[in-house]
Protein backbone atom coordinates (compact mmCIF):
# COMPACT_ATOMS: atom_id res chain seq x y z
CA UNK A 1 0.00 0.00 0.00
CA UNK A 2 1.22 3.31 -0.16
CA UNK A 3 0.81 4.30 2.91
CA UNK A 4 1.02 1.59 5.74
CA UNK A 5 -3.09 1.07 7.57
CA UNK A 6 -3.25 0.31 11.01
CA UNK A 7 -5.82 -1.42 12.99
CA UNK A 8 -7.18 1.46 14.31
CA UNK A 9 -7.36 3.68 11.53
CA UNK A 10 -8.58 0.41 9.42
CA UNK A 11 -11.80 0.14 11.93
CA UNK A 12 -12.48 3.93 11.96
CA UNK A 13 -12.27 4.19 8.23
CA UNK A 14 -14.46 1.21 7.61
CA UNK A 15 -16.71 2.43 10.07
CA UNK A 16 -16.40 6.23 7.97
CA UNK A 17 -17.17 4.48 4.21
CA UNK A 18 -20.06 2.30 5.86
CA UNK A 19 -21.73 5.37 7.11
CA UNK A 20 -21.05 7.56 4.19
CA UNK A 21 -21.33 5.39 1.10
CA UNK A 22 -25.02 5.18 0.48
CA UNK A 23 -25.68 8.67 2.56
CA UNK A 24 -25.94 11.45 -0.02
CA UNK A 25 -22.54 12.87 1.91
CA UNK A 26 -19.51 11.65 -0.06
CA UNK A 27 -18.08 8.70 1.76
CA UNK A 28 -14.49 10.20 -0.97
CA UNK A 29 -14.71 12.94 0.77
CA UNK A 30 -15.28 11.65 4.54
CA UNK A 31 -12.29 9.13 3.77
CA UNK A 32 -9.59 12.03 2.87
CA UNK A 33 -11.36 14.58 5.66
CA UNK A 34 -10.91 12.45 8.52
CA UNK A 35 -7.63 10.81 8.29
CA UNK A 36 -6.42 14.93 7.38
CA UNK A 37 -8.34 15.98 10.63
CA UNK A 38 -6.93 13.27 13.03
CA UNK A 39 -3.17 14.11 11.23
CA UNK A 40 -3.26 10.58 10.00
CA UNK A 41 -1.49 10.02 5.77
CA UNK A 42 -4.08 9.75 3.25
CA UNK A 43 -4.90 6.02 2.46
CA UNK A 44 -5.38 7.02 -1.13
CA UNK A 45 -8.34 6.67 -3.71
CA UNK A 46 -7.05 2.63 -3.88
CA UNK A 47 -7.71 1.49 -0.18
CA UNK A 48 -10.65 4.09 -0.35
CA UNK A 49 -12.10 1.47 -3.63
CA UNK A 50 -10.87 -1.43 -1.69
CA UNK A 51 -13.08 -0.51 1.40
CA UNK A 52 -16.32 0.06 -1.05
CA UNK A 53 -16.12 -3.48 -1.48
CA UNK A 54 -17.96 -3.77 2.11
CA UNK A 55 -20.72 -1.31 1.13
CA UNK A 56 -21.52 -3.36 -2.17
CA UNK A 57 -21.31 -6.40 -0.17
CA UNK A 58 -24.26 -4.64 2.11
CA UNK A 59 -26.12 -3.63 -1.28
CA UNK A 60 -26.28 -7.79 -2.23
CA UNK A 61 -27.28 -8.70 0.86
CA UNK A 62 -29.78 -6.23 1.31
CA UNK A 63 -31.49 -6.18 -2.02
CA UNK A 64 -30.51 -9.93 -2.35
CA UNK A 65 -34.18 -11.05 -3.60
CA UNK A 66 -34.75 -7.92 -5.17
CA UNK A 67 -31.72 -8.47 -7.53
CA UNK A 68 -33.03 -12.10 -8.34
CA UNK A 69 -36.05 -11.12 -9.49
CA UNK A 70 -34.49 -8.49 -11.82
CA UNK A 71 -31.81 -11.06 -13.13
CA UNK A 72 -34.56 -13.66 -13.75
CA UNK A 73 -36.92 -11.16 -15.16
CA UNK A 74 -34.89 -9.64 -17.34
CA UNK A 75 -33.44 -13.32 -18.67
CA UNK A 76 -36.70 -14.08 -19.36
CA UNK A 77 -37.83 -11.02 -21.22
CA UNK A 78 -35.14 -11.93 -23.43
CA UNK A 79 -35.76 -15.18 -24.16
CA UNK A 80 -39.68 -13.69 -25.06
CA UNK A 81 -38.55 -10.40 -26.66
CA UNK A 82 -40.76 -8.54 -24.29
CA UNK A 83 -38.11 -5.40 -24.19
CA UNK A 84 -40.93 -3.72 -22.22
CA UNK A 85 -40.73 -5.50 -19.66
CA UNK A 86 -40.16 -3.72 -16.17
CA UNK A 87 -37.17 -5.74 -14.84
CA UNK A 88 -35.64 -5.92 -18.54
CA UNK A 89 -35.86 -1.95 -18.17
CA UNK A 90 -33.93 -1.41 -14.63
CA UNK A 91 -31.57 -4.14 -15.40
CA UNK A 92 -30.68 -2.51 -18.52
CA UNK A 93 -30.66 1.25 -16.82
CA UNK A 94 -28.52 -0.40 -14.30
CA UNK A 95 -25.86 -1.39 -16.99
CA UNK A 96 -26.00 1.70 -19.66
CA UNK A 97 -25.85 3.40 -16.08
CA UNK A 98 -22.83 2.06 -15.67
CA UNK A 99 -21.11 2.79 -18.68
CA UNK A 100 -19.84 6.47 -18.03
CA UNK A 101 -17.93 5.83 -14.60
CA UNK A 102 -16.25 3.03 -16.28
CA UNK A 103 -15.15 4.94 -19.23
CA UNK A 104 -14.61 8.38 -17.17
CA UNK A 105 -12.63 6.37 -14.32
CA UNK A 106 -10.29 4.66 -16.65
CA UNK A 107 -9.20 7.78 -18.12
CA UNK A 108 -8.23 9.47 -15.14
CA UNK A 109 -7.68 6.77 -13.49
CA UNK A 110 -3.83 7.95 -12.40
CA UNK A 111 -4.91 11.67 -11.56
CA UNK A 112 -7.60 9.41 -8.86
CA UNK A 113 -5.10 7.32 -7.09
CA UNK A 114 -2.05 9.47 -6.73
CA UNK A 115 -2.60 11.43 -3.15
CA UNK A 116 -0.73 14.40 -4.59
CA UNK A 117 -3.74 14.92 -7.24
CA UNK A 118 -5.16 18.28 -7.07
CA UNK A 119 -8.46 16.49 -7.69
CA UNK A 120 -8.04 14.73 -4.05
CA UNK A 121 -7.20 18.56 -2.68
CA UNK A 122 -9.07 19.24 0.54
CA UNK A 123 -10.24 22.68 -1.23
CA UNK A 124 -11.31 20.91 -4.01
CA UNK A 125 -13.50 18.60 -1.90
CA UNK A 126 -15.25 21.20 0.30
CA UNK A 127 -15.76 23.67 -2.62
CA UNK A 128 -17.46 20.41 -4.60
CA UNK A 129 -19.36 19.33 -1.07
CA UNK A 130 -20.99 22.34 -1.02
CA UNK A 131 -21.81 22.72 -4.76
CA UNK A 132 -23.82 19.25 -5.02
CA UNK A 133 -25.43 19.73 -1.44
CA UNK A 134 -27.00 23.19 -3.20
CA UNK A 135 -27.59 21.25 -6.51
CA UNK A 136 -29.43 18.32 -4.04
CA UNK A 137 -31.47 21.01 -2.99
CA UNK A 138 -32.61 22.17 -6.40
CA UNK A 139 -33.37 18.36 -6.70
CA UNK A 140 -35.69 18.52 -3.27
CA UNK A 141 -37.52 21.60 -4.38
CA UNK A 142 -38.11 21.17 -8.06
CA UNK A 143 -38.39 17.17 -8.74
CA UNK A 144 -41.80 16.11 -8.96
CA UNK A 145 -41.22 13.10 -6.68
CA UNK A 146 -44.20 11.45 -8.52
CA UNK A 147 -42.27 8.42 -9.92
CA UNK A 148 -41.85 5.01 -8.80
CA UNK A 149 -38.97 2.68 -9.20
CA UNK A 150 -40.59 0.37 -11.79
CA UNK A 151 -40.69 3.49 -14.58
CA UNK A 152 -37.04 3.82 -14.18
CA UNK A 153 -36.00 2.77 -18.19
CA UNK A 154 -32.31 2.82 -19.84
CA UNK A 155 -32.78 6.99 -20.75
CA UNK A 156 -32.76 7.44 -17.33
CA UNK A 157 -30.45 4.90 -16.22
CA UNK A 158 -28.28 6.72 -18.79
CA UNK A 159 -29.13 10.32 -16.87
CA UNK A 160 -28.68 9.09 -13.51
CA UNK A 161 -25.28 7.02 -14.71
CA UNK A 162 -23.74 10.38 -16.00
CA UNK A 163 -24.72 11.81 -12.48
CA UNK A 164 -22.55 8.92 -11.08
CA UNK A 165 -19.64 9.47 -12.75
CA UNK A 166 -19.57 13.07 -11.13
CA UNK A 167 -18.69 11.08 -8.23
CA UNK A 168 -15.18 9.91 -9.18
CA UNK A 169 -14.51 13.97 -7.82
CA UNK A 170 -13.79 13.47 -4.00
CA UNK A 171 -17.02 15.18 -2.21
CA UNK A 172 -19.03 14.94 -5.11
CA UNK A 173 -20.76 11.72 -3.55
CA UNK A 174 -21.86 8.90 -5.64
CA UNK A 175 -25.20 8.66 -3.54
CA UNK A 176 -25.76 12.10 -3.32
CA UNK A 177 -24.96 13.08 -7.13
CA UNK A 178 -27.23 9.79 -8.28
CA UNK A 179 -30.13 10.73 -5.80
CA UNK A 180 -30.17 14.39 -7.12
CA UNK A 181 -30.69 13.68 -10.99
CA UNK A 182 -32.88 10.64 -10.04
CA UNK A 183 -34.97 13.15 -8.35
CA UNK A 184 -34.62 15.44 -11.11
CA UNK A 185 -35.61 12.93 -13.04
CA UNK A 186 -39.19 12.74 -10.62
CA UNK A 187 -38.42 9.88 -8.70
CA UNK A 188 -40.15 9.98 -4.95
CA UNK A 189 -36.95 9.95 -2.71
CA UNK A 190 -37.03 6.62 -1.28
CA UNK A 191 -36.89 4.84 -4.82
CA UNK A 192 -34.54 7.56 -6.06
CA UNK A 193 -32.46 6.01 -3.01
CA UNK A 194 -32.57 2.34 -4.09
CA UNK A 195 -31.82 2.85 -7.78
CA UNK A 196 -28.83 4.71 -6.78
CA UNK A 197 -28.00 2.02 -4.29
CA UNK A 198 -28.79 -0.72 -7.42
CA UNK A 199 -26.91 1.59 -10.23
CA UNK A 200 -23.81 1.67 -7.79
CA UNK A 201 -23.11 -2.11 -7.47
CA UNK A 202 -21.48 -2.92 -10.92
CA UNK A 203 -19.68 0.37 -10.97
CA UNK A 204 -18.32 -0.46 -7.44
CA UNK A 205 -17.41 -3.78 -7.50
CA UNK A 206 -15.00 -3.25 -10.55
CA UNK A 207 -13.30 -0.14 -9.35
CA UNK A 208 -12.71 -2.52 -5.58
CA UNK A 209 -11.64 -5.39 -7.48
CA UNK A 210 -9.22 -3.69 -9.75
CA UNK A 211 -7.82 -1.78 -6.54
CA UNK A 212 -7.54 -4.75 -4.19
CA UNK A 213 -5.70 -6.77 -7.29
CA UNK A 214 -3.04 -3.92 -7.45
CA UNK A 215 -2.90 -4.28 -4.18
CA UNK A 216 -1.91 -7.78 -4.02
CA UNK A 217 0.52 -6.84 -6.75
CA UNK A 218 1.75 -4.55 -4.70
CA UNK A 219 2.59 -7.02 -2.17
CA UNK A 220 1.16 -7.35 1.18
CA UNK A 221 2.35 -7.38 4.81
CA UNK A 222 0.26 -10.24 6.91
CA UNK A 223 -1.07 -7.34 9.41
CA UNK A 224 -2.30 -5.49 6.28
CA UNK A 225 -4.32 -8.54 5.25
CA UNK A 226 -5.61 -8.54 8.47
CA UNK A 227 -5.94 -4.83 9.23
CA UNK A 228 -7.70 -4.75 5.44
CA UNK A 229 -10.30 -7.47 6.34
CA UNK A 230 -11.38 -5.91 9.52
CA UNK A 231 -12.00 -2.60 7.53
CA UNK A 232 -14.08 -4.39 5.07
CA UNK A 233 -16.37 -6.59 7.67
CA UNK A 234 -16.74 -3.24 9.62
CA UNK A 235 -17.58 -1.22 6.30
CA UNK A 236 -19.88 -4.14 5.34
CA UNK A 237 -21.69 -4.05 8.72
CA UNK A 238 -22.44 -0.14 8.67
CA UNK A 239 -23.14 0.21 5.66
CA UNK A 240 -26.22 -2.35 5.59
CA UNK A 241 -27.40 -0.42 9.03
CA UNK A 242 -26.94 2.49 6.90
CA UNK A 243 -29.00 1.22 3.83
CA UNK A 244 -31.45 -0.10 5.78
CA UNK A 245 -32.04 3.48 7.86
CA UNK A 246 -31.65 5.99 5.26
CA UNK A 247 -34.84 4.33 2.64
CA UNK A 248 -36.87 4.29 6.00
CA UNK A 249 -36.18 8.08 6.56
CA UNK A 250 -36.43 9.12 2.82
CA UNK A 251 -39.98 7.59 3.37
CA UNK A 252 -40.89 10.25 5.38
CA UNK A 253 -38.62 12.80 5.34
CA UNK A 254 -36.86 15.08 2.93
CA UNK A 255 -33.02 15.88 2.55
CA UNK A 256 -32.86 19.16 3.37
CA UNK A 257 -30.43 17.76 6.63
CA UNK A 258 -28.22 16.35 4.45
CA UNK A 259 -28.07 19.69 2.29
CA UNK A 260 -27.42 21.35 5.57
CA UNK A 261 -24.49 19.07 6.88
CA UNK A 262 -23.50 19.10 2.84
CA UNK A 263 -22.93 23.36 3.16
CA UNK A 264 -21.41 22.73 6.81
CA UNK A 265 -19.15 20.00 6.01
CA UNK A 266 -17.59 21.25 3.19
CA UNK A 267 -17.23 25.10 4.96
CA UNK A 268 -14.91 22.93 7.89
CA UNK A 269 -13.11 21.57 4.89
CA UNK A 270 -12.09 24.98 3.18
CA UNK A 271 -11.31 26.01 6.65
CA UNK A 272 -8.83 22.90 6.68
CA UNK A 273 -7.59 23.67 3.85
CA UNK A 274 -6.39 27.15 4.68
CA UNK A 275 -4.94 25.91 7.51
CA UNK A 276 -2.74 23.30 5.47
CA UNK A 277 -4.81 20.57 7.14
Amino acid sequence: MANEVSLLEAVVLGTVQGLTEFLPISSSAHLRVVPAALGWHDPGAAYSAVLQLGSVLAVITYFFKQLVEIATGSIKAVKDKDFESVDFKIAAGIIIGTIPICVIGLAIKKLLESPDSPIRSLMVVGVVSIIMGLMLLVAEKFGSQKKVLNEMGIKEGLLVGLGQALALIPGCSRSGSTLTVAMLLGLNRADAARFSFLLGIPAIVLSGLLELKELIEIGFQQSDVVNLACGLLVSWLVSWASIAWLIRFLQKHSTWGFVVYRVLFGSYVIYLATRGG
